[in-house]
């Protein structure tokens, strides 16, 4: 519940990015507002100067919160609009008593579309299939012109059963597809019955799949979670879809299997070192690529952006945020 300020004395707040205008307006209500309008975003030494002063960030993923950084600024939230937070050192965080948010739940359904999208794309080359047509190359039909992989009655593996591989395995059951999924333990056994889903190991998962979707978070376990030996693990006519992170995904690795056929297709939309992407990717035809839009319809990223002013201005007001990510930072003074 956000309560009405019952000062004249607002506190600061920092937005180091464009967010939508409803955001801006609700954070206006509460703090006095210093708004980095545009998409440029913030060097570290910038990004240290600007919070002087400030008692909370509302952050994007460009925004790299490192422990030196944090030792540098005296802020009691970082509210960043994503449900990912691997800029965010949120341990360092923790020590400082900073509290650190994320803007779960509302992008789940919207991020899951667009993976099943991708993967629909790199199965049935809509890409190469778009390029085609207007390079001006499609002079008659074939019976093989462009012809692509079924994705019906195929096995998706989905590598992460968070609430985004659990989307992605309801519209895979959509297309009568059999469920693999990997995590680091089982769904609840109804979970599994009413998705449809079979637990298995991460070895099987990438055997046995025709198509691959990555769910996991960005950790140091995760890092290269994907690379040459997995992919070498994967069928010939396999596909990876990646709406995740892309540092999960040995990239390099990726293009090689790609250029190699040792996989058939891949369809990403993360990258290793974002927004630079892998030259040897680009030369890739059997690669979809786009620019880190999972998340991106009109009202999730206006939702990610209110959910974000609102666990700052709950932070203001001395509530605990509703999407603390370290409720050990949370102090009742705050």
């Amino acid at each position: 519940m956000i309560l009405p300020m019952l000062t004249s004395e607002l506190p600061a707040a920092l937005v180091t990015k464009r967010i939508y205008p409803e955001a801006i307006e609700l954070l206006k209500a509460h703090a006095e507002i210093d708004y980095v309008d545009n998409d440029d975003g913030l060097s570290p030494d910038e990004l240290i100067e600007r919070a002087l002063g400030k008692q909370a960030i509302v952050s994007q993923l460009v925004d790299r919160f490192t422990a030196e950084v944090l030792s540098k600024i005296d802020v009691k939230i970082i509210a960043n609009v994503a449900v990912g937070f691997d800029n965010i050192d949120v341990p360092a965080a923790t020590q400082r008593g900073i509290v650190v948010t994320n803007t779960p739940g509302v992008l789940t359904d919207t991020t899951a579309d667009f993976a099943f999208a991708l993967l629909m794309a790199a199965a049935r080359r809509v890409t190469e299939a778009d390029a085609f047509v207007r390079s001006g190359k499609w002079n008659r039909w074939s019976i093989d012109l462009m012809v692509g992989r079924d994705v019906h009655h195929r096995t998706l593996g989905i590598l992460g059963m968070g609430r985004i591989g659990q989307a992605m395995a309801r519209r895979g059951s959509g297309f009568s597809m059999r469920v693999l999924y990997h995590d680091s333990a089982p769904l609840a056994p109804e979970v599994e019955r009413e998705l449809k889903a079979q637990f298995a190991t991460k070895e099987r998962v990438l055997r046995e799949s025709d198509f691959v979707s990555i769910h996991v978070p960005l950790n140091d376990a995760t890092r290269h979670f994907i690379g040459e030996k997995e992919l070498r693990m994967m069928k010939p006519e396999a596909i990876l879809i990646n709406t995740a992170r892309g540092p999960i995904v040995d990239e390099a690795a990726l293009a090689r299997a790609l250029r190699e056929h040792s996989i058939a297709a891949a369809a990403i939309d993360v990258f290793e070192r974002e927004p630079e992407v892998l030259p040897e990717l680009l030369q890739c035809p059997n690669a979809v690529l786009a620019p880190h839009i999972g998340s991106a319809s009109v009202d999730t990223r206006k939702k990610m952006s209110m959910m974000a002013a609102e666990n700052v201005v709950a932070m203001l007001q001395g509530v605990c945020p509703p999407n603390i990510l370290n409720p050990g930072a949370f102090r009742t003074e705050a």
